[in-house]
């Protein structure tokens, strides 16, 4: 009998042989073990196959096991569960009077996913959602768990890991103390004479958005840190009301805006965590390039905009300080990420995707492992230097494949 299940967006159907929600760590080692395939689902939010198990092998939701999220607060750390999303994480270390350096959009999604497949926030100093992981906890393929943390040569590798190495029960996380944000949102910033990097610069995250319809941005996202000096305002005009990324969309599930200060989890995502800000009806790519190429990258996307614009939903340009994680899409270089919320239409967005993948030609785009994509695995390979790294751990810890399926061996792992 073949189980089948939708990710968030309802574009990809998984097939599996079994679906199982293990309760405990013991029965979680003992299924990996007895299994020939394993993927893990984590929190359904990518957008292509990569969590799909195939028909035979087996796919693991880890939301039964218990949602663990211990705080040192003297060692300014947290070990989290593998099932945890932000939003819970979030509550609990902001409790301890501690914060996590930077959230993504949002807030629903678990932490041991996001940072398997290289997710991120904003900010040129802020790096990606695995910057702050310091130990990740995996069972590997034969039930046994292995510890990896920052002194052992290994960890380049085991944190943004698409899933290859193990399923991953915990990670222990590093801390700084809380926070306040406030949200300024302004309106319709011209592209001509557009100074990028000064505008990234002006807050500790800032994100651009467009609809590709014209020129410009219909609106900067502004959130700065009450600690820290304010940076210079764009050259746009404040919001009057509040707004929501999408246009026409209800802003009520958006975080606070107008500048009222307010707790670096209420504030860093764009979304509340009470809320779930779509029903998915929506496709998502994502293309993050050397940051020294951002106007290079918006001028080719203007030059596409006719194509774009008709099924795209809103654009999101945001910056990521570069890391040292093998497979992260910021590995080794200051980046600027191109995010596209496409409608919900896959045969209208394929062709677009492929458009916007040539007009980017030449600038080193790597795509979000998650999300929509059709650049050909052999040149997606040349873009990721350790690589090679990456593939002899893989062969190390699992060297039956049993954490593979089509779309790991297509761009990562040796086993054919």
């Amino acid at each position: 009998m073949t189980h089948t299940v939708t990710n968030w967006a309802g574009n990809i159907t998984y097939a599996a042989k079994e679906l199982h929600r293990p309760h405990s760590l013991d029965a979680l080692r003992a299924l990996v073990a007895d299994s020939a395939r394993v993927r893990v689902l984590g929190s359904g939010h990518s957008f292509n196959g990569i969590a799909e198990p195939g028909p035979g092998g087996v796919l693991l939701s880890l939301s039964g096991l218990p949602a663990e999220i211990d705080v040192d607060t003297t060692a300014r750390t947290v070990r989290v569960g593998g099932g945890v999303r932000y939003a819970e994480l979030a509550r609990v270390v902001h409790a301890h009077g501690l914060a996590l350096p930077n959230m993504a959009s949002l807030p629903h999604i678990s932490v041991a996913g996001s940072v398997a497949t290289g997710t991120h926030g904003s900010g040129v100093a802020n790096g990606s959602l695995a910057a702050p992981v310091r130990e990740v906890e995996l069972v590997t393929a034969d039930g046994s768990t292995v510890r990896i943390g920052r002194a052992d040569p290994r960890f380049g590798g085991a944190v943004t890991s698409l899933g290859a190495l193990g399923v991953v029960t915990a990670l222990t996380l590093d801390l700084e103390p809380s926070f306040e944000v406030e949200q300024h949102v302004f309106t319709e910033l011209p592209s001509e004479r557009l100074e990028f990097e000064t505008v990234a610069r002006s807050a500790y995250s800032v994100s651009l958005f467009t609809d590709w319809a014209a020129p410009g941005f219909r609106q900067v996202w502004l959130k700065r840190r009450t600690d820290q000096p304010p940076g210079p305002l764009p050259r746009a005009t404040p919001a009057t009301e509040k707004m929501h990324p999408v246009p026409g969309m209800p802003a009520v599930h958006c975080t606070e805006q107008f500048g009222v200060p307010g707790p670096w989890h209420e504030r860093l995502p764009h979304f509340r965590a009470e809320f779930t800000p779509s029903s998915g009806a929506e496709l998502q790519s994502e293309y993050l390039l050397p940051r020294p190429y951002a106007t290079d990258a918006l001028r080719a996307l203007d030059a596409v905009r006719a194509a774009v614009a008709p099924v795209l939903q809103i654009c999101e340009v945001r910056t990521v300080a570069a890391d040292e994680q093998w497979l992260s899409p910021a590995y080794g270089r200051e980046t600027v990420a191109l995010h596209f919320t496409w409608t919900d239409d896959t045969a209208a967005v394929l062709p677009v995707v492929r458009r916007v993948e040539a007009a980017l030609e030449g600038l080193e785009a790597r795509p979000h492992w998650g999300k929509v994509f059709t650049v050909p695995a052999e040149e997606l390979r040349e873009r990721y230097p350790r690589l090679g790294e990456f593939r002899e751990l893989a062969g190390a810890l699992d060297p039956a494949g049993k954490f593979t399926n089509a779309f790991v061996r297509d761009f990562v792992h040796p086993i054919s």
